[in-house]
């Protein structure tokens, strides 16, 4: 029997949520003797696990198995950001750590493949296939679909990228993924359902990210905003997905000049909502909160 389109999204939600919670549960008992290679160091100097990526990528997949037909080159989105999100998080050099997608960039313009670099060109082919995979059989002409595929990739690729960079403060991400995606909800079967996996492993992982636990790491962050992108690129109509590439390519310039964490705390709406379920800072820590700007790995200087 199949289920109607609000069925697949409450199965799809509820799916998502439980195996990100079974998945968390886990992965402590299977990395408990290398639990120091998945811990880095927060904005305020304690300890965190990475943990939490790759159990949101396990339950954002389960879920989009659940959401019926179509769910394909979303699944492609996700595991390309959370596979190649996971080789920046385990792998990165920090002492010749290179700061944002333009550092990265100009270290490929240099012939040199850092882990961030690998990171950008991974993504961006897996963005490419997602997208592929979204306009095939458009009907559009080669043209159309050329152009559609091009559009679509680069919103895959830069929606990974953004979500990332909003990973600076325990739920921050998550919160911007549930903002962002509860629209798509609306879509019906293009989007409905598969939007509703996406929420379904955020909304579990939550708890542990606003506590302060756990954190999203290039894995978690990658694979939901790559998840996102997706799902707008199959939901959206050209004219939507080139407006929302405009807002994204935007801000991932701005965030090479600007510094959100600053923004956002000059903004009082912005700040309430940022902190809101979050443990308050103490006021020595809150000062120093006002340098730092996000997490590093343990025994490195704070992003």
């Amino acid at each position: 029997m199949r289920l109607p389109t609000a069925g697949r999204t409450v199965v799809s939600f509820l799916g998502a949520a439980t195996a990100t919670v079974a998945a968390r549960r886990l992965l402590d008992l299977t990395t408990a003797p290398v639990a120091r290679s998945v811990t880095r160091t927060n904005h305020r100097g304690e300890d965190v696990s990475l943990l939490e990526g790759p159990a949101v990528t396990v339950g954002a997949i389960t879920g989009l198995a659940l959401s019926g037909a179509g769910a394909l080159p979303v699944v492609v989105a996700t595991t390309g950001g959370a596979l190649f999100g996971l080789l920046d998080d385990l792998t990165e050099d920090v002492t010749t750590r290179r700061k944002g997608l333009r550092g990265h960039l100009g270290a490929l313009a240099r012939g040199e493949l850092t882990t961030g670099g690998a990171k950008v060109l991974g993504i961006g082919a897996t963005s490419l296939v997602a997208a592929a995979l979204i306009h095939r059989g458009d009907g559009r002409g080669r043209a159309g679909r050329t152009l559609d595929v091009a559009v679509t990739g680069a919103l895959v690729a830069g929606s990974a990228n953004l979500l990332n960079l909003l990973d600076l403060r325990p739920g921050r991400a998550l919160k911007a993924l549930g903002v962002a995606a509860s629209p798509w909800l609306r879509c019906g079967q293009r989007g409905g359902p598969a939007t509703a996996a996406l929420l379904g492993a955020a909304v579990a992982a939550a708890p542990g990210d606003l506590a302060e636990r756990d954190m999203l790491g290039d894995t978690g962050a990658n694979a939901l905003g790559a998840a996102l992108g997706a799902v707008v690129g199959t939901a959206a109509p050209r004219s939507v997905r080139l407006a929302l590439l405009g807002v994204v390519t935007g801000l991932t310039l701005a965030s090479e000049r600007v510094s959100f964490t600053r923004v956002i705390a000059a903004t009082p709406v912005l700040r309430h909502v940022d902190e809101w379920g979050r443990r308050q800072a103490a006021p020595s820590e809150a000062q120093a909160g006002t340098v730092a700007t996000g997490a590093a790995p343990v025994a490195a200087p704070p992003r």
